[in-house]
Formats: C-alpha cells, structure tokens, sequence
C-alpha cells in the first residue's frame, strides 16, 4: 500500500468507500476490505451505514491507531451546536474515541462555515477529531472556506475521475498542500469500458478499473476511495501499485466530459 503525506500527515493512497452499503452487506463488506490490508474507511452520517463501520472496526485484528477513519457531517449539522452534538453521535456510533477525519458533507449556504469551523476546532482541540475539512467544495468555496476558518482545513472530498479531472480545482489543493480526497473514481463503473483504459491496461495485465485507480492516485495529494463489497474487486484495487503510468498515459486518460460524467452516472441509476 502507498500512502499520501499532506501537512506531514500519512493517508493510504487507496481506502474503502460505504455509500449505499448497509446492514450486513457493509460490515462484510468492511470485515473484508480490513483483513485484505486496507487501513483507510470512509463513511458518513447521510449513509446510515456508521454503526456497521463501527462493529467491523472493532471485530477487525487492526489497532485502531493503524487506520485512517472519515465520517461526513450532513449539511443540516452544520451549525455550532449542531456540529458539536452530531459528531459525538457519529463517535458513539461508531464506537471510536476520535476519528482521523470529520468533512462537512456538502456546503451550506444558509450557515456561515465559520461557525462550522469554530465547533470542528473545538473538536479537534478536545481530541475528538484529528483533522477536518470539506467535501463537494468547488476551489472557490474552498478558499472561502479556508479564509473564514481558524483551523486548518485538511482535506476536500469530491468526484475525480479521468472524465472530471477536476484539474484547477486539484492545482489549489496540490499549492495549498491539502488532500484530495477522491470518490467515485470509476466513474461509478463508466470507465470499465472506456477504449483509453482497455488499452492501457492491456499493456500493463490490469483491468481499466485497476488502471483508473491508478490515474488517480498517481496524482499528487490525491488519495482515492472506491466502493466495493465483492472480495475479489476489494483485492483487485489494492493491486495498483506495481505499475506506473507514463506522463503521455496520464495525459491520454485525461479526458474532461460532462455529457460521459453524466452518462456513467444515469447508466448506475438506472442499472444498466
């Protein structure tokens, strides 16, 4: 497993993502990710999913100090009071003294972040949470964001993938020294058959989805969380770091498009 070093700060390059995962489904699906080697989870209030993490946390052969935990405030929490309560329910549930990472799930623009970020520091100063930031943030709000807070803003949790590359967005966060946090980079499996990624993972013995992964995660403070509960995708992600895309193949990758973003995404809702 690799790992990304932002503000001195070690984060595994590849972690498990839980939307839609529930009830058992999940703690299966998280047993396994941690007896495979995966020491990076991420959940969120909004998932209904914490308690699940929590018992397959805490059943896992893992010292909790080894992995790298993220849960996700729901906007609604955002204010002070809000914040304060919601993530000590967040803890209780699951069943963790801190966690390594506390997002705000997506703005809210009826809350000034300042107020957001005035309960995260606390938090953070109480030694509940350990780093916080943001996640669904454009780099405009997230250097609002940073500007009205009095903690430093660690990481933004967003949507990248070789058809968003978000790239001015990841240039902020690579000046800035701040983690990119990648969800959904499969494009929610629209890349599986991209004829770029068959290509080059032809030429590597991987699968696209393999060579997606490793796109992202070989971008600079970029760390990646793909969603998975079949064993076999869960081993296939963590084998990525064996192979290292050329700079032509970063670039051939690259290829920015909302109508194939939004297409990926209306073929998962849709199951087909």
């Amino acid at each position: 497993m690799e790992h990304e070093t932002v503000q001195g700060v070690t984060v595994p390059a590849i972690g498990l993502g839980t939307w839609q995962l529930t009830g058992r489904e999940c703690y299966r699906a998280v047993s396994t990710a941690l007896e495979l080697g995966y020491r990076h989870v991420d959940t969120a209030q909004a998932y209904g999913n914490e308690r699940e993490v929590g018992r397959a946390v805490a059943d896992a052969d893992v010292d909790r100090e080894d992995l790298f935990l993220t849960t996700k405030l729901q906007p609604t929490n955002a204010r002070y009071g809000d914040v304060q309560r919601a993530t000590r329910e967040s803890l209780d549930r699951l069943g963790t003294e801190h966690v390594d990472l506390l997002l705000l799930h997506w703005p809210n623009p009826l809350v000034d972040f300042a107020d957001t970020a005035r309960a995260m520091a606390e938090l953070v100063d109480d030694g509940l949470v350990r780093h916080v930031g943001v996640s669904n943030f454009s780099r405009r709000r997230l250097r609002k964001a940073r500007q009205a807070a009095d903690v430093p803003l660690f990481a933004n949790q967003v949507q990248f993938h070789p058809y968003r590359p978000q790239r001015d967005l990841l240039r902020y966060c690579q000046d800035e020294d701040l983690l990119l946090t990648a969800y959904s980079p499969l494009a929610r499996g629209g890349i599986l058959d991209d004829e770029v990624l068959v290509e080059v993972a032809t030429k590597y013995g991987k699968s696209p989805a393999q060579v997606a992964l490793r796109w992202a995660v070989q971008h600079h403070n970029v760390v990646a969380i793909p969603k998975s509960s079949d064993p076999d995708h869960l081993e296939a992600n963590l084998d990525i770091f064996d192979v290292t895309l050329s700079s032509a193949e970063m670039e051939r990758i690259t290829r920015p498009s909302l109508l194939r973003t939004g297409l990926a995404w209306a073929k998962a809702e849709l199951g087909v």
